[in-house]
């Protein structure tokens, strides 16, 4: 929730046409990626690849938030590989997401814990909480 104290840093801007088998572009040109159904043969992506491309990238820089804090590093190989599932029920759907952190040779409990605290702060696991069913594994 913004509060009036609160500055906006970033305003990423996409626009998609055609839904799920149509294109999708960023206002300034980085982005430009085509967009196919799951389960088609289509060349392009899918918005549950995009989120997790996404929630990963924000989820390993919320661990690298948390690491400073504990004043440890991340290794230089840390990865986060997101799961996003697409789930139906009856005639309705939702999103699931399994978060698969690797953290090689840090201890598994202070991987752990700087992945619960990196939970808390990523702005993505924010904006899903309490909406998509996450389940965090440490490998």
């Amino acid at each position: 929730m913004s509060t009036s104290n609160d500055k906006v840093i970033y305003t990423g801007t996409t626009r998609v046409t055609g839904g799920r088998n149509g294109s999708a572009t960023s206002s300034d040109g980085r982005l430009a990626v085509a967009l196919s159904k799951f389960g088609s043969h289509g060349a392009g992506t899918n918005p549950e690849q995009l989120l997790g491309a996404g929630w990963s990238a924000c989820f390993l820089s919320a661990m690298g938030k948390a690491a400073l804090v504990a004043d440890v590093a991340l290794p230089a190989d840390a990865a986060v590989e997101a799961h996003i599932d697409l789930v139906q029920a009856g005639d309705a759907f939702h999103l699931a997401a399994r978060l698969h952190v690797s953290l090689p040779g840090v201890d598994p409990a202070l991987a752990r814990t700087l992945a619960g605290r990196a939970h808390e702060i990523c702005p993505y696991s924010k904006a899903t909480r309490g909406n998509v069913d996450v389940q965090i594994h440490i490998l």
